[in-house]
């Protein structure tokens, strides 16, 4: 008998709210045992940095009791300025000798004092056979942002087992899902910052966040309109009509927010291209609450000549249709990307 893979509880700890997932190893896919988010105060978590524990805390408890989630295993990704992603090219070499020479070295890669990072490197499959060089990818986050996480998880008897970065994570998940390994970009718009990570013939050569999310364009509606932040949104999703007279304010301020949004999505198109002119990506990949705005996705299409297709990380999966409503799963699966993407990893580390 195969031996049965425990996984981790994904915990995605964003800006507007904190989504969870909790899945099963079945076969060569996965069974969706419980999922769900919950608002948490505004301010509470900014630029990636846990600014009020305890009111997250609450929200991640009362979460995981309405999920019936028994597991105290869990993983979390981080984003913004506390971490770094940067990939170097090296002289090739074992393990071994990589792990002294990042030591040793990676303060001439890192921005931040050594003392107040955690540092983590990732090999990448060599380009050329033969080659006596290698890309490596870098990864340093600060201490002090990840204690936080980790002392508050810590304070609520859960374990954390596993600390990624929201695009590895969503890079995860996808890989784990698409059928195709083909160039494509990895758009994760959350409410308060966007992660792009362009993975060309399965690897990850660019990656980055970029403090721009749909939390602007609510507050933008809601006060064009005047109306208060949760109408706002039903409008800015598409879920109500605009009110009769402002349909040209509202596509003024779409316009004006959206065409941000695709100017940093066409930079760093154009920085992969410039450096991979012979592999030219094929496909936009939406994720994350801000990529369920109305309309976006053929405005993202429309500017940039390329196909967008919006993520659902549920595909494929098992899902029990008298336990999850087939059209809740729908309407929350771009927003759950990155947690189902931490929820696939195992627990047996």
């Amino acid at each position: 008998m195969a031996k049965k893979e425990n996984l981790i509880v994904g915990v995605d700890i964003g800006s507007h709210a904190v989504k969870i997932c909790q899945l099963q190893k079945t076969g060569q896919t996965y069974r969706l045992l419980a999922v769900g988010s919950a608002a948490i105060p505004p301010g509470a978590v900014e630029d990636g940095v846990l600014q009020e524990p305890e009111e997250v805390g609450k929200a991640i408890a009362a979460l995981l009791k309405n999920l019936k989630i028994k597991s105290t295993k869990v993983g979390i990704s981080i984003s913004g300025y506390s971490v770094i992603v940067k990939k170097i090219n090296l002289e090739s070499m074992d393990d071994e000798t990589l792990a002294s020479y990042i030591k040793a070295e990676a303060e001439q890669y890192i921005p931040f004092d050594l003392d107040d990072v955690y540092l983590d490197f990732q090999k990448l499959p060599s380009k050329k056979e033969g080659s006596d060089r290698n890309d490596v990818m870098l990864v340093a986050a600060k201490k002090e942002v990840i204690n936080d996480y980790i002392d508050m998880l810590t304070n609520l008897k859960l374990t954390t087992v596993l600390v990624d970065v929201d695009g590895f994570a969503l890079e995860n998940i996808w890989e784990t899902v698409s059928e195709k390994i083909e160039n494509i970009a990895l758009v994760d718009i959350g409410a308060s910052k966007m992660n792009i990570n362009i993975i060309s013939e399965g690897v990850s050569v660019l990656a980055r966040d970029i403090v721009v999310g749909s939390e602007q364009l609510t507050d933008q509606l809601a006060s064009a309109l005047d109306v208060d932040y949760a109408n706002a949104e039903k409008v800015k999703l598409g879920i109500v009509p605009p009110p009769p007279g402002d349909e040209e304010s509202i596509e003024r301020i779409f316009n004006k927010t959206c065409t941000q949004w695709v100017l940093e999505i066409k930079k760093a198109l154009d920085l992969y291209l410039a450096n991979n002119p012979e592999k030219p990506i094929h496909s936009i990949v939406l994720s994350g609450g801000g990529s369920k705005v109305n309309g976006l996705n053929e405005y993202i299409e429309r500017e940039t000549g390329l196909r967008v297709l919006a993520f659902n990380p549920f595909d494929k999966m098992i899902c029990d249709d008298k336990k999850f409503d087939p059209k809740y799963l729908n309407s929350i699966a771009p927003e759950m990307a990155i947690a189902v993407g931490l929820a696939i990893r195992q627990a047996d580390f």
